[in-house]
């Protein structure tokens, strides 16, 4: 299995680059919402339609565009000079945190 960083260096291989760092940014920014979006909309006509009932063919397209959303968290992160294991350790230790003081459920980032 791949770690995140494999993941990410092997994403970055598919990535087109422009002239401005600053608009690439902005792009991969840009995709990370735009293909939650995508993956909100499937579920969205999954339990609208369909009451919530997944078929294998929804859990295959859902894994598409879950993909597409991880590729630009990769991208995105390096583009800001972060790696996805580092990024993947700190949560898992912020979240292990939260756990252990009681505070999963709630509001505010730095709970």
């Amino acid at each position: 299995m791949a770690s995140f960083n494999d993941y990410q260096q092997q994403a970055l291989t598919t990535a087109v680059h422009h002239d401005n760092p600053e608009m690439d940014k902005s792009i991969f920014a840009m995709g990370i919402a735009g293909e939650a979006g995508e993956v909100i909309e499937k579920w969205k006509k999954i339990v609208a339609y369909r009451g919530g009932i997944v078929t294998d063919e929804d859990k295959q397209e859902l894994s598409k565009e879950l993909g597409d959303v991880l590729w630009y968290i990769a991208v995105f992160a390096h583009e800001l000079g972060l790696n996805l294991d580092d990024i993947v350790d700190q949560n898992l230790a912020k979240l292990a945190s939260r756990k252990e003081r009681n505070v999963i459920k709630g509001q505010g980032d730095n709970r």
